[in-house]
């Protein structure tokens, strides 16, 4: 039997340390795999798929939340009973009340036959309760798949105001981002280099500046242009 902890993270502004933590917390045994995805196609969570197919029955997958396994509601919903009829136990830290445990009890907790015609409306009631722990679940893939939704019309309408309001959104165009590494090695190349007045060659240039060969006469090239 073994414990996997699935952490997953969507735009750079999330921390999927937080995510490790949380589980950690749950279980310091944890096999931790992490993922780092920009989009919402599940397809596209190659280390969840490694995951599942090596999973076996009396195996769990802890999740920091019902949407680190899926946003799509009913792709979340078929996975979900898929991996329950395999025996897989699922726990998601944030909705306890649909982890596999719960929706097992659900299931084996029926009222049970009396062996008389009150048993029609024992087997009705025992179906709603099965539906019941299925629409729960069906619920916490909606919501999260909602939250998703919503934040891309929130963003959306943020972009919007602003540019309205006639602000900025982003960069100029023309404009890149520059990181600090990149400003320090450009800054290098043009107090030191031979070309712009300093006295090492190209080749001492990129070396001392700890870059590449084609990044070198990337900057040069963007230096060039800059001074006209």
């Amino acid at each position: 039997m073994k414990t996997y902890g699935y952490c997953r993270v969507s735009t750079a502004k999330q921390n999927i340390e937080r995510q490790e933590r949380n589980i950690r917390a749950a279980c310091p045994d944890a096999i931790i795999i992490k993922e780092v995805y920009t989009g919402t196609c599940f397809q596209g969570r190659k280390e969840l798929e490694k995951i599942l197919a090596r999973v076996q029955a009396g195996d769990c997958i802890i999740f920091d939340s019902v949407s680190r396994m899926s946003r799509d509601a009913e792709e979340g919903f078929t996975l979900y009973e898929k991996l329950y009829c395999k025996g897989i136990s699922l726990v998601f830290l944030k909705e306890p009340h649909i982890n596999t445990d719960t929706y097992k009890h659900a299931l084996t907790s029926g009222v049970r036959m009396t062996g008389t015609s009150v048993d029609l409306i024992l087997d009705g009631l025992n179906r709603y309760l099965m539906e019941l722990a299925r629409e729960q679940i069906r619920l916490a893939f909606g919501q999260a798949e909602k939250e998703v939704s919503d934040l891309r019309q929130r963003t959306k309408e943020g972009i919007e105001t602003a540019r309205l309001n006639g602000r900025q959104v982003g960069l100029p165009k023309g404009q890149h981002l520059e990181t600090k590494k990149a400003k320090e090695a450009k800054d290098f190349i043009r107090s030191r280099n031979k070309d712009f007045g300093g006295t090492l060659s190209n080749e001492e240039t990129w070396r001392l500046a700890g870059i590449s060969r084609k990044t070198f006469y990337k900057y040069k090239k963007e230096l060039r242009e800059m001074a006209g």
